[in-house]
C-alpha cells in the first residue's frame, strides 16, 4: 500500500509540473546587444559603452555595442525593430527614427513596433564652415549665397538638422547650390572641398574644431566647447527641436526587463565618466525615464511634422 501511495503521489506531482511549466529564468541569461545605427566614436557610442560596462557590473553578464551604420541610420534601426521582445537586443535610436523617418515613410517599421526605455543625451549639432569662410552667421551666409555657390553636406535629406538648415535658408531667401547626404560628416568633409558648410556634431569634428567656424548651434543653450557660436533659434523663427538619442526595446518586452535596463542605464549616465564625456564633447547628458520620454517623443512628432510641411510651401 505504501508503494501504491508513493507512486500515486509522484504521478500527481508530475501532472502539476506539466501544467505549471518550466520556471522563468532570471534576466539576463546570456549576453545583450545594443545596436547603434552609426559608426563608433561619437558621444552616443561612448555613453552606450559605459552602459554596457554597468550592465556587466550589475548582472555579471556581458553586453556589447554593435555599430550598424548604413542608410542614414535606417539599416540598424530596422534590424533592431525586427528582433525578439526578450531584452537581448536593444536599440539606440535618435529623434529622426521616431519622427521624420516615419513621416517620410522611409523605414520598414512602425512607431508602435518599439517602446522607449529612456532618453540619455542631446547631440551638440552645428552648422559649420571652414575658419576662413567669409561669413560668421546665417545672415552673412545668406548674403554671400546671393552671388556665390554654396554647397551643403548633411546627414540625409530626411534628417531634422538638414530640414532645419533648409528652413533657415528659406526664411533668409537663399538656396544651396548643392546638397549631399552622408552617413557621417567630419573634418575631411570641409577640408576636401566636398561642401562649403555642413551639419555635424561637435564630437565628429573635435580634432579640427579650432579650424572651423560654427555659424549656427542647433541647441537650446550655447555649446560649452564653442560658447560664442550663435544659436539657430536666435537667427531664424521656428520651434526648438532638440536632437536627442534614447534607448528602445521591441514592443512587448516584459516590464521587469525594461525596468532593469532603465536602472542600469541611469546609473551609467549619472556616473563621473559620463560627465567627462559630456565635458569633452559638449554633449548634454542626462536620464529621462520612459513616461516623460514618450510624452516628449509625441510632442516632437508634431513639431517635426510642422517643420517638414514647410518643404511644400
Amino acid at each position: 500500500m505504501k508503494r501504491t501511495f508513493k507512486s500515486a503521489g509522484m504521478a500527481a506531482l508530475m501532472v502539476m509540473a506539466a501544467h505549471v511549466g518550466p520556471a522563468l529564468a532570471e534576466y539576463p541569461e546570456r549576453p545583450v546587444t545594443i545596436i547603434l545605427p552609426w559608426p563608433p566614436g561619437d558621444a552616443d557610442d561612448q555613453l552606450l559603452r559605459l552602459i554596457t560596462e554597468e550592465f556587466a557590473k550589475q548582472t555579471g553578464v556581458p553586453a556589447k555595442v554593435v555599430n550598424r551604420p548604413c542608410g542614414y541610420g535606417i539599416e540598424g534601426a530596422a534590424a533592431f525593430a525586427a528582433s525578439p521582445a526578450d531584452g537581448y537586443t536593444v536599440g539606440a535610436l535618435i529623434i529622426d527614427h521616431m519622427t521624420s523617418y516615419l513621416q517620410q515613410d522611409i523605414v520598414p517599421y512602425a512607431a508602435d513596433d518599439m517602446e522607449v526605455v529612456g532618453i540619455f543625451m542631446n547631440f551638440p549639432f552645428i552648422l559649420a564652415a571652414r575658419k576662413d569662410a567669409p561669413y560668421s552667421n546665417l545672415s552673412e551666409l545668406a548674403e554671400y549665397a546671393k552671388t556665390h555657390d554654396v554647397g551643403l553636406a548633411h546627414f540625409g535629406f530626411e534628417s531634422i538638422p538638414a530640414q532645419q538648415t533648409f528652413e533657415a535658408a528659406r526664411q533668409l531667401g537663399f538656396e544651396f547650390t548643392t546638397e549631399t547626404g552622408y552617413d557621417i560628416t567630419d573634418c575631411t568633409t570641409l577640408a576636401n572641398g566636398d561642401a562649403d558648410v555642413m551639419n555635424a556634431t561637435v564630437g565628429w569634428v573635435l580634432p579640427c574644431l579650432a579650424d572651423l567656424k560654427v555659424i549656427a548651434a542647433f541647441t537650446a543653450e550655447p555649446i560649452p566647447l564653442v560658447p560664442d557660436a550663435p544659436l539657430l533659434s536666435d537667427q531664424v523663427e521656428g520651434p526648438q527641436i532638440t536632437l536627442w538619442s534614447g534607448i528602445f526595446v521591441p514592443k512587448g518586452t516584459p516590464v521587469e526587463i525594461k525596468a532593469k535596463l532603465a536602472e542600469i542605464a541611469e546609473a551609467a549616465i549619472n556616473s563621473d565618466r559620463a560627465k567627462e564625456i559630456s565635458a569633452n564633447t559638449g554633449t548634454e547628458v542626462y536620464w529621462q525615464g520612459a513616461e516623460e520620454a514618450q510624452a516628449r517623443i509625441d510632442a516632437d512628432f508634431v513639431a517635426v511634422k510642422d517643420l517638414f510641411a514647410k518643404i511644400k510651401r
